[in-house]
């Protein structure tokens, strides 16, 4: 625990072998083949939006087991379901044994919140950056790998789609052993706060440690946390349920206090529905664009050229040294307007290349402003209560994107075919970067005023930094 390089390497190579899929960029022409003889109006509306519901349905459940079960468990339960996800999708045939997949592998997503969380809580603050970006990139090299793997064994004939199955279920195995082997966190925010003497010196910065130690308390917490942190030593000791529900409460209150996080999160609520959704489907447009049995697939490739690019973004971002507190609504704007835009060519373009082109570079600009947010909600909280922030902002997105899967895409609802449902795609990126661009405007504008302002009042410059959120620069 006193290394950070430990857990976060172990942490990164479960992350790589659990996100190589080789089969993923083909699971299409795998259903709808030979294999599952499965149609695509049965894989698009009853099939995949499973996924969408059981995600939303075992949120909530999964991350309060989080919390109790302090991370780790979860991490080697998500390993467990990907596995059992893996073996159904290979030995199971017909609608119900794929809707039953569906809702293994949504089990399996919501657990992802322990990834990230489990790792902010043995690394310390200074740390997040660093081990996000690596993280994050080892995920989506693994992607990469899966990706350019499944292309190749796809296109030279080397493996059936079965074969690549039990391929995978190996690299989930080595995946689950490393899982195993992660150090076991001490505690946790909520159900595990109260520890003895002995265990303080294993891990530093947590609420009781401030509480003894008062000399500490301004090198490892943010300035201006001092109240949620007294506000949380107060019920520093576990209690039933419903104590701990309150505290989320209050907590969730205080964590959404704060504007720079609010609106981080609302982005991050708002983008993850609709890249969702996006990656969800985008195999449904391409099979519509050029049916994989006139073509030869090159979606292996495409997840391959997209994830490389998100990797380099998101280990890239790790270097920069950008003010995201001034200009960062600016830039969620633009660089949602061309998400909007790249998933516009891809509906108007009757020509495959032109929408494998706008899936990568729409890909790659949610991979590299999602590690942006992920990074700047972790380091702006006032109190280390990320489990909480980054559970909430997941549950919203959820909720957003189970109304538009039930209105959308599910055959009980309205069914649109796959390509009116991107050009809604298109214009709900189109909507999200309207408003944060004009928000962003409005926010430097004021700002520089603002500045102004404290400059000539020394006083309130030094309450009005006591409350910026450290961490708003990389």
């Amino acid at each position: 625990m006193r290394d950070w390089k430990y857990p976060t390497f172990l942490l990164c190579i479960y992350g790589f072998f659990s996100t190589v899929k080789p089969l993923e960029p083909f699971l299409i022409p795998f259903l709808t083949g030979p294999d599952k003889n499965l149609t695509i109006e049965q894989v698009t509306n009853q099939i995949f939006p499973v996924w969408t519901y059981s995600y939303l349905a075992v949120l909530v459940p999964v991350f309060l087991l989080t919390d109790w079960l302090r991370y780790k468990p979860v991490v080697v339960f998500q390993c467990l379901f990907l596995f059992s996800t893996t073996a159904m999708l290979l030995w199971c045939n017909g609608v119900p044994e794929m809707q039953a997949m569906q809702f293994t592998y949504g089990v399996v997503t919501s657990c992802d919140v322990a990834y990230f969380t489990y790792l902010y809580s043995v690394v310390d603050l200074k740390h997040y950056l660093k081990a996000t970006s690596y993280c994050r990139t080892a995920q989506l090299l693994g992607y990469l790998i899966g990706s350019v793997l499944g292309q190749i064994l796809v296109s030279l004939e080397l493996m059936s789609y079965n074969y690549i199955l039990v391929f995978t279920l190996v690299l989930t195995g080595i995946a689950l052993i490393t899982s195993i082997l992660l150090p076991m966190p001490k505690t946790s925010m909520f159900f595990h706060q109260t520890r003895s003497a002995s265990d303080s010196e294993g891990h530093i910065g947590t609420e009781e440690d401030l509480q003894s130690n008062g000399s500490k308390r301004q090198q490892q917490i943010p300035e201006g946390s001092s109240d949620c942190d007294n506000s949380s030593a107060k019920s520093s000791k576990t209690g039933g349920c419903g104590d701990v529900l309150l505290r989320l409460w209050r907590d969730f209150l205080q964590c959404f206090s704060s504007r720079t996080l609010l609106i981080w999160s609302a982005w991050w609520a708002l983008a993850t529905c609709g890249y969702n959704q996006t990656v969800n489907y985008v195999q449904s447009l391409w099979e519509h664009v050029e049916p994989s049995s006139n073509f030869t697939v090159y979606n292996g490739g495409v997840e391959a050229i997209s994830n490389l690019f998100g990797a380099a973004a998101a280990y890239g971002i790790g270097f920069s040294s950008a003010d995201w507190s001034r200009w960062g609504e600016v830039a969620l704007g633009s660089l949602s307007a061309l998400e909007g835009g790249a998933l516009f060519a891809m509906v108007f373009s009757s020509n495959i290349w032109v929408c494998y082109c706008g899936y990568i570079i729409f890909k790659s600009l949610y991979m590299l402003l999602i590690t942006i947010a992920m990074f700047q909600i972790a380091a702006g909280l006032n109190m280390e209560r990320y489990a909480l922030v980054f559970g909430a902002n997941t549950f919203c997105a959820l909720v957003l994107q189970t109304i538009i899967t039930s209105v959308v895409v599910d055959s009980r609802g309205l069914g649109l075919d796959i390509v009116t449902q991107f050009t809604v795609y298109g214009a709900y990126f189109s909507i999200i970067a309207l408003i944060f661009f004009l928000s962003g405007l409005y926010t430097t504008m004021c700002r520089k005023p603002e500045m102004e302002t404290l400059r000539e009042n020394p006083g309130e410059t030094f309450e009005a930094d006591a409350q910026i959120i450290t961490g708003t620069k990389f």
